[in-house]
């Protein structure tokens, strides 16, 4: 099969100016679900990426997400919320975009067409081949993504991308493709819809599941939550509470004592 940018094929639908609000979220609405199927079809894949990751952590090293535009902002995303849910070190998942932090929230679109700035942001974070990176690019073309993953194989780093269009140069420097096929956006060529949808599923899929089989749940609770405001508090006491079946305030006392819901679980159980 050659490569074909389905991500940019003309929508299934026209004149959509002309529809109703209600028609038009109704529609979207409609191909999301599309996202949802199309995730579906690659969890055997995505199964396969997750127990490498996990095999590198173990080992010390870190998990970096390459991407630039949507699929850029939702690695740095990802990567962002580890540390807040999980209470992992803020090195140990990276998100590089292309044009840097200032991408985020400004457009840097020419930032992506070149080749060697990915592997130059990867470099000064001392990739090595204990890490793991992961491109992220709807197209599967992007040469900030393509030219990171290519020079990660060429150093022995082990790879995967997460695309949208089937047999994309991305493909060719991925250890372990993801080709999640969402088909033709609502608006034509518009790959933050479907395509970034099916991409945060995806990251959800990755992080969670990496950091539940580092530990880093307990039943079904985060147990190494960074507790930095009143609600996560909350949240805290109360996995110490239900885990351990004590008192509320039994548990802020240890939460107090503590400062982890780790921490606090431990110590109430060697006693």
């Amino acid at each position: 099969m050659k490569y074909r940018k389905v991500t940019e094929q003309d929508s299934i639908y026209d004149n959509i100016e002309s529809k109703s609000i209600l028609e038009i979220i109704t529609d979207i609405n409609q191909e999301d679900f599309k996202a949802l199927k199309s995730v579906e079809k690659v969890i055997p894949e995505i199964e396969k990426i997750i127990k490498k990751i996990v095999i590198q952590l173990e080992k010390k090293g870190r998990l970096f997400y390459v991407g630039a535009g949507t699929s850029g902002r939702l690695g740095v995303l990802d990567a962002s919320e580890c540390p807040p849910t999980f209470g992992t070190d803020p090195s140990s998942v990276i998100g590089l975009i292309a044009g840097g932090d200032n991408a985020l929230r400004n457009s840097v679109e020419d930032a992506e067409d070149d080749f060697s700035a990915g592997w130059e942001q990867l470099q000064l974070n001392s990739v090595n081949s204990n890490d793991f990176v992961i491109g992220i690019a709807a197209s599967g073309s992007t040469p900030f993504v393509v030219g990171s993953l290519k020079m990660c194989q060429e150093n022995n780093i082990p790879t995967a991308c997460i695309c949208s269009n089937p047999k994309s140069p991305i493909t060719q420097y991925s250890d372990y493709p993801i080709e999640v096929i969402v088909g033709p956006e609502y608006i034509t060529g518009s790959s933050r819809m479907k395509a970034g949808t099916a991409q945060k599923l995806i990251l959800n899929m990755i992080s969670t599941t990496t950091m539940i089989k580092l530990g880093h749940v307990k039943g079904n609770k985060m147990i190494d939550i960074q507790i930095t405001n009143e609600k996560l508090k909350d949240r805290a006491c109360r996995i110490i509470q239900e885990n351990l079946n004590i008192d509320y305030s039994d548990a802020l006392n240890l939460l107090k004592k503590h400062r982890s819901v780790r921490n606090a679980i431990a110590f109430y159980d060697n006693e």
